[in-house]
């Protein structure tokens, strides 16, 4: 699989993943202090051929995504969910720990950030079922965003994210429907 845009990811392990899934080029951002070099690579490389944000499913790769989606908008992004990410040996997430097979999935199922704010799925929408505040809801927030592979949120990033890859209500509610259907099961 060749991937034409360039994948942002965090550091060195994160590329040699990348490269044992699909032939494609990398920009490392060493860390989450993206400075303003990082930017203007990120900013040169979607003009040029496009941007792919991949980071790890945690809080420090959540401020990479973020500080560059700010910094350089309409950029793609590609999520890994925890379980996907997590290491064998240590307790760390990382792209890096993640199958061949799980970063290319997680590759063909890229989301393109938009400006636009039609708004699909509102938070009365979310609060009813179960996915803002109450008993439950961190984990059925973590597990529809493993179904839509937008990954982990908290109830005001869900919403944004909602929208700002245009989740439709078709597709928002057959993943809520597997989700309560998972719940069910347990």
């Amino acid at each position: 699989m060749i991937i034409k845009e360039i994948i942002v990811v965090e550091g060195k392990s994160d590329t040699m993943a990348i490269n044992n899934a699909v032939n494609a080029d990398t920009i490392e951002t060493n860390g989450s202090a993206v400075n303003r070099m990082i930017i203007e690579a990120v900013r040169h490389a979607k003009e040029k051929r496009g941007v792919i944000i991949f980071t790890d499913p945690d809080f420090p790769g959540e401020k990479i995504r973020k500080t560059i989606s700010e910094s350089v908008p309409g950029c793609k992004h590609a999520f890994l969910t925890r379980e996907e990410a997590a290491g064998l040996v240590t307790q760390s997430l990382g792209i890096e720990h993640a199958s061949p097979e799980a970063i290319r999935d997680a590759l063909a199922k890229v989301y393109t950030e938009t400006s636009e704010t039609e708004e699909h799925i509102s938070m009365t929408k979310l609060r009813e079922n179960g996915l803002v505040g109450g008993k439950g809801a961190r984990e059925r927030r973590e597990k529809l965003g493993e179904h839509l592979k937008i990954g982990y949120t908290n109830a005001k990033q869900l919403h944004k994210r909602l929208k700002m890859f245009q989740i439709t209500e078709d597709d928002f509610n057959k993943a809520l429907k597997a989700v309560i259907l998972e719940e069910v099961n347990e």
